[in-house]
């Protein structure tokens, strides 16, 4: 993996890129990451496609641009990443606030999409509730009780029978939540309770669709993640019985396997 910053629009973007594979697969990393949480990943996949990871503006080192990270700024943002890259047709797989990027770049750039997999994401909007947990969220940050975050968010990510299994991943990511600017957390969150409602755009959407979703996930619970599938019968579904959010990390063959069928049967 080749590790650069690019200028993506007016933005800095930090990426890496195997730059290898007709195939190209995108990995975009969840709410309170970076790129460096595909690590142990990345091997699973790059000998079959060209793998780029990237840290999406407000997280990682990429740069902060303003108070609101919108989804749509987002999605252009990878756009024209992409071009710069001169790629012309990519797999977009979004892991949690991920998919809400690949979500707004299947319906602002679906040119460049060759398919889209929501790995523990969904296409529905904050609830009012969800709207204002983020809003607590914001408030702590702004506090400075960024500490409370990096104390609670990463384990509540994994299957509560995996936390002890995991202890060294979930260390890493609390670490990621103290290293991750202030201001570049309260833009994503602001962006995501913006964010629209993206069910009718996946149920149109002329493209090959996956869904990765956990058994035992604490965000995304089977009901929902029931409601949805039933919702988009066109999706391919592939359930990871032993995962909590985290199942390119709890369940990470499995799920390599299933991104990896995914894009031979595009």
């Amino acid at each position: 993996m080749v590790e650069k910053f690019i200028m993506a629009g007016d933005t800095a973007l930090h990426i890496c890129d195997s730059e290898e594979g007709s195939k190209v697969v995108v990995l975009l990393h969840g709410y309170l990451e970076n790129m460096l949480v595909w690590e142990d990943f990345v091997p699973l996949l790059y000998k079959e496609a060209r793998i780029i990871t990237l840290d999406i503006p407000g997280h990682g080192i990429s740069e902060v641009k303003g108070e609101i990270h919108s989804m749509d700024y987002l999605a252009d943002t990878l756009a024209a990443a992409l071009d710069k890259l001169n790629i012309e047709r990519a797999t977009i797989v979004g892991h949690s606030m991920g998919g809400y990027v690949a979500l707004a770049f299947a319906e602002r750039h679906a040119n460049h999409l060759d398919g889209i997999v929501l790995l523990h994401s969904t296409p529905y909007a904050d609830s009012e509730e969800k709207r204002k947990n983020r809003q607590r969220e914001i408030s702590l940050i702004k506090s400075g009780k960024k500490e409370l975050l990096a104390h609670t968010a990463p384990e509540a990510g994994f299957a509560v029978e995996n936390r002890n299994r995991f202890r060294t991943e979930i260390e890493d990511l609390q670490q990621t939540v103290y290293l991750t600017e202030d201001a570049g957390i309260v833009a994503l969150l602001n962006g995501i309770i913006e964010r629209k409602a993206q069910s009718e755009m996946l149920h149109n959407l002329d493209k090959p669709i996956l869904f990765i979703l956990g058994r035992k996930d604490g965000y995304i619970v089977p009901e929902v993640a029931e409601k949805m599938v039933a919702e988009h019968p066109k999706a391919k579904v592939v359930w990871l019985d032993n995962s909590g959010h985290m199942g390119f990390i709890e369940e990470a063959k499995e799920c390599a396997t299933a991104i990896l069928n995914f894009i031979k049967n595009e």
